[in-house]
């Protein structure tokens, strides 16, 4: 089953640059053909976010910044930047 957690998971796997875009894309694609979105209150907004990831990858759909940060929130894993220092 597709849930809030597996979507902020793979989002945040983007995010902290763990997977590409293209990986990200295919995941959401994938989603589609598995199907299994639940619990059922959080079907619509999974759908939404994870139709807007499959097409990542085009212009008409850019996955900015402001973009992350409002489905990071939908979801309930709000985020915040936090800086590291290099080794």
């Amino acid at each position: 089953m597709i849930t809030r957690q597996h979507v902020s998971d793979k989002l945040l796997a983007y995010l902290n640059q763990n997977i590409t875009l293209a990986a990200l894309v295919d995941w959401a694609e994938s989603c589609f053909v598995t199907g299994g979105f639940g619990p059922d209150d959080d079907i619509d907004m999974l759908v939404n976010i994870v139709m807007y990831l499959a097409a990542a990858d085009s212009a008409q759909f850019p996955l900015t910044w402001d973009i992350c940060q409002d489905f990071m929130q939908r979801l309930g894993t709000p985020v915040k930047v936090v800086t590291i220092s290099a080794a």
